[in-house]
């Protein structure tokens, strides 16, 4: 999906001019992978500007950094705060925001510890991943041929950038085959997640999805959508998925901030349930997007306002 260019973009502290964002092209990370980012979504409320789960999302960027032992310049806090206010600064009601950690222009090889660390934030209006008509209609996804990288080749619970040219295999893959998005399975044949999604099946109205301790994304979204499901009475299993359960499933859905809460109404051809969009599956992104756009106060706890 194209950028929309918006004013500034915050790198390394300040605000600077979109254009002006540039970084060299012997940058390490460029070469090597070796950055960790975060995808962050800003929602219009009636009390104004809200940015969604931002102090877990931050908190998750700096874990993602010490995983691959890049040392963040800047406190959790003051990148919080920065996010808040280079939304502000941009004048926008709703918004993606991209905060990226990478290791900058100063040394070439595989030793980067004498790389300088950069930091920037962005932000642009940004629609559904998947497209909008995704939320409505739902998705027809592809078993992708690209397995999920292993737990012993990579940590899976971090956002590093090197690691996402697996996903970038997957979803080309599936593109061309003329499907809207893939789905990876692990190594022992388990089905693991999207490209960008975390996904859940529903069984008889208990929801079904992979357990932490795989090769998950530990999506935040993914974790939102537990706690909804569970406040609202139902019950949730995190257990292997195979194809099997996958298929026979009466619904499915991919989670994401990205991609919100989308449909899953066909995988390799074979319809999901009835091929519709299915009812918890829909009860349950109406709450998501009710709590994303604080019209549901209990969960309040969980919105950043930007204009305080």
């Amino acid at each position: 999906m194209p950028v929309s260019e918006t004013k500034y973009i915050w790198f390394n502290g300040k605000f600077i001019e979109w254009n002006e964002a540039k970084i060299h092209v012997l940058t390490h990370t460029l070469h090597y992978g070796s950055g960790v980012f975060e995808g962050i979504r800003c929602y219009k409320t009636p009390k104004g500007p809200a940015i969604f789960r931002l102090r877990d999302h931050i908190e998750r960027l700096f874990r993602s950094a010490k995983a691959i032992k890049i040392e963040i310049p800047y406190t959790i806090d003051t990148l919080s705060d920065a996010v808040a206010e280079t939304v502000k600064v941009n004048n926008l009601d709703e918004c993606y925001i991209r905060p990226i950690v990478f290791r900058g222009y100063g040394e070439m090889g595989l030793n980067p510890l004498g790389s300088p660390v950069e930091v920037a934030i962005a932000v642009w209006p940004w629609g559904a991943y998947l497209g909008e008509e995704s939320l409505k209609r739902g998705v027809k996804v592809k078993l992708s041929p690209y397995t999920r990288i292993p737990k012993k080749a990579f940590p899976p619970n971090v956002k590093v950038t090197g690691i996402y040219v697996n996903s970038i295999l997957a979803k080309i893959d599936a593109v061309m085959d003329g499907y809207d998005e893939a789905l990876m399975l692990d190594e022992n044949g388990f089905i693991a997640e999207g490209p960008g999604e975390n996904i859940f099946i529903v069984k008889n109205e208990v929801l079904y999805t992979p357990p932490d301790d795989s090769t998950i994304l530990l999506g935040i979204t993914r974790d939102s959508i537990i706690k909804i499901a569970e406040n609202l009475g139902y019950k949730v299993e995190k257990v292997n998925v195979d194809k099997d359960m996958l298929y026979n499933a009466d619904e499915a859905f991919f989670t994401g901030t990205a991609t919100e809460v989308a449909p899953i109404c066909e995988v390799d051809g074979r319809r999901i349930g009835d091929g519709k969009p299915g009812k918890l599956t829909i009860k349950l992104q109406q709450e998501y997007l009710k709590i994303v756009r604080g019209e549901n106060l209990d969960y309040e706890f969980w919105l950043t306002y930007v204009n305080r």
